[in-house]
This record gives C-alpha cells, structure tokens and sequence, in this order.
C-alpha cells in the first residue's frame, strides 16, 4: 500500500516515509492510496483472535510490499500488550472499550503502535527518529509507556510550565530514559507556536528526523482502524443483521479510520456520529461534509502540533460521495438528549458514560428506524476511561466512577526542577534537538 497527500495524489509516499514524514511537502495530510481488499484477512480472525494478532495480520497485508510479515507480526506484537474488551450490553447492542491500557485513553494503542513502527523502521534502516509533540495532558504518559524499552527514537514533549504529567523520573533522557521534557513560560498556544516554528524549518526537520506522534501521523491514525475489525471480528458468529458503529466525531480521527477499514474491505453497514459544524446532514437528510471556502491549493499547511481530520474526511467524500452519502449518519444532539442518554446506560446497564459515549448514544438512538430495519445491531466506542469524565457522569447520575490507578498515575503532575524556555525561544528548542542528536547512546 502506497499514500498519497490529501492536496495532491500524484505526491505518493512509502509506508515509511509517510510515518517519518508525515507532512506531504504539498502541506496536506498522508491518506491510503489504494483499497486492497483484506477481506479474507478479516474472515480468518474470530473470537479467539487478539488484537495484536489482528493487527500483525492487517498490517503485513497493508505493507507486504514493504516488510516482510516477520516485521510487520513484530510491530504489532510489541505494540499492543492488551485488548480492546466488547461487552454486550442487550441483544442488539455491544459496547468496546478502548481505555483499558496504561493510561486510561485511546491514544494508548495508536501511539504504541506508531512508536513500534518507528523503531522498527529505524533499527531496520539504520536511523535514528525524534518526536516532537506538544502535550497538557495524557499524551505524555502514552509516549512514556510506549517508549520506555525502545533504542532508536526519542520523544521531545513541550508544554507550559507545571501541565506534565504522568512521567517518571527514568523517563528522562537525562536519566538515561527517551523523552526530554520542555516547559514553556506561556499557554499551550505558546508551546504549539514554537513547534510550528520547528517544523517550518525543513532543515531541521531532516537534520533531526523529526516527526509527531498525533494523528497527522497516519502511523498513529491507520491502527485506529483495527478497532473495527477487531469488533467484527468477535461479532461475526453471533450477529446476523446490519452492523452499526456509533461514536463521537471528536477530532474525526476515528471516524476516518472505520471509512479506512471499511474502504479495505471491512464489512460495515454504516457509522452513527453526532453531528458537528463541518459534518451535518443536507436537506435530503444525507451526510454532507462543510469544505472549506478556500480551495485546498491555497490553504496553508496543514498543523503538525494540532491536527484536524477534517481534510482526510473531506478527500475520503470528494472520492466516494455518492456512497458515503448513505453510509455516515449525524445526528444533532442536544445536551438534554446526551444527559438522557447517560442515564438510559447507567440505569439499563450500569454504564458510566463520559460526554463522548453518551453523545454517540444518544446518536444511535435518533437512527432507531434505521438500524431496526435491517436488524440492525450497534457498537457503541467508548474511547476513555470514565473516571476521566467524573463530574459529567456525576451531574447525570449522582454518583462518581472509581480513579484507577493507571489513570490516577498517568495524570499525576510533574515536578520537572529544570530551567523553562520562553515562549519565542526557539534556539533553546533547538539546543535540546541537537543534544538528543548528538547522544552516542541513539
């Protein structure tokens, strides 16, 4: 599998380059070229196959072209140490858990396997990768877990002065650890801005090969996806009808990443999201995404410290409109209809719902006619751990969930005792890149 940028197909990449580089020199975002179909990859897995199996699997069909299946198994294997956990919940409604990692979040299992993927690429290539993120609150501890045993990629995390959280003091590079921690003396616009300033400079960026661990890294994005499969994977027995995933929009990270599983040949009837600004229904009551009034020749260039989907989303209905139109469902929800909605699982099923699950509820029960036609069964994704939502689920329904105890560690704040950098002082950024580049350890 090849990818080509969101802004122009004739500019293709590699697998590896488009992790290592994951802005197109165009400005755009990388996206999957061609729709292979995976579909006997994805009939071979059941109930008793691991995500991490499936994702070795899906992966070596993606890149076989690239890797061999040796390294593409390796990827996964050491990427993804947990499942995502399905529960049902009644008879025509599942619900997968995506938190149940080290820090309590989604993001655990896309950063991992971006980190695996980097240093596997790099040992096998003989290079060396530096991230460089900005970050105010799990993204540091998801980098931490998923970096800690790796020996050819360092991460670089930038945040405002007294946000770290959830890193330990062998963490640091100093201490022999991967990520070097930067505090700013400014707001977290501050720390992006002095990123950008970083990635606009293409000579540091290939003096130090750098690249992000957000999902402007399709590396970070394509294993979200899995999820999918992986769902289907346990269902296919024991569901006969239509199957429906209903989840939050959010940053549409993985609502393109089901349209990605789907276009690989993943069978889905359909995506149930709550409707946003940029994707709402038209007067036919069919999908329809807002483009941007500027052409995206003359946008300028995509954000490599804070990504929107949007522009992948856009290019996945620019190519498939006609289908897509019937494929993705938002629905306007009301806060009303999202409060409702969390207690509707609390009191059915002993859910707690954060804002985002309870949204994508609420969601799949305005498309009621919809999914009972067909006999219709829906996944509802529940993407972070509850507990990281307590008042919301409290103002619901009286009551907190339990702090677990990674999510208690992965939030905890750090004590750095370090010297912070000003907010325009991009030399000071620059200082660190160049120490990591220079450590004979990496």
């Amino acid at each position: 599998m090849n990818f080509v940028s969101t802004r122009n197909s004739d500019n293709k990449a590699t697998f590896t380059k488009a992790v290592l580089n994951p802005m197109a020199q165009d400005g755009g975002l990388f996206v999957p070229d061609e729709c292979e179909d995976l579909r006997r990859w994805i009939l071979y897995a059941d109930e008793n196959t691991s995500f991490a199996s499936l994702a070795g699997a899906l992966t070596s069909a993606m890149i076989n072209k690239e890797y061999s299946p040796i390294i593409c198994e390796t990827i996964a294997s050491k990427a993804f140490k947990t499942d995502p956990v399905l529960k049902q919940l009644d008879d025509k409604l599942f619900i997968l858990e995506l938190y149940h990692g080290p820090t309590g979040t989604f993001k655990d299992f896309g950063v991992s396997y971006l980190t695996s993927a980097l240093e596997t690429i790099a040992q096998y290539n003989g290079e060396k990768a530096i991230l460089l993120d900005v970050t105010t609150g799990e993204l540091g501890a998801c980098m931490a877990n998923a970096i800690r045993d790796k020996k050819h990629i360092k991460s670089v995390l930038v945040a405002p002065k007294g946000k770290f959280r959830g890193l330990t003091e062998e963490d640091f590079v100093w201490n022999g650890g991967n990520i070097f921690p930067v505090e700013v003396e400014g707001t977290e616009q501050d720390c992006r801005n002095l990123v950008r300033k970083i990635f606009s400079q293409k000579s540091l960026v290939e003096k130090y090969n750098l690249t992000v661990a957000n999902t402007a890294n399709i590396g970070r994005l394509l294993p979200q996806s899995f999820f999918y499969t992986y769902a289907f994977a346990h269902l296919r027995k024991i569901v006969s009808g239509d199957i429906y995933y209903a989840l939050s929009a959010g940053n549409y990270g993985n609502l393109v990443s089901g349209l990605y599983a789907w276009k690989l040949s993943l069978p889905v009837n359909g995506f149930i999201v709550p409707a946003t600004p940029n994707l709402q229904c038209n007067a036919k009551g069919q999908c329809m995404v807002l483009d941007s009034v500027v052409p995206v020749e003359k946008r300028t260039a995509c954000d490599p410290c804070d990504p929107s989907n949007i522009e992948r989303l856009e290019q996945i209905f620019k190519a498939n409109a006609l289908m897509l139109h019937s494929f993705v469902f938002p629905s306007t929800v009301t806060r009303a209809l999202k409060e409702e909605a969390c207690k509707e699982l609390f009191v059915k099923y002993h859910i707690y719902a954060d804002s985002d699950t309870s949204s994508a509820y609420a969601a799949s029960l305005l498309q009621k006619k919809l999914i009972t036609q067909d006999d219709g069964t829906v996944v509802l994704i529940a993407r972070d751990s509850p507990c990281l939502d307590s008042d919301f689920i409290c103002h619901n329904i009286g009551e907190k969930p339990e702090v677990t105890a990674n999510v208690k560690n992965a939030f905890s704040p750090v004590e750095l005792y370090r010297k912070s950098i000003s907010p325009d002082d991009t030399e000071a950024l620059i200082s660190v890149l160049n120490s990591i580049n220079l450590l004979r350890i990496f």
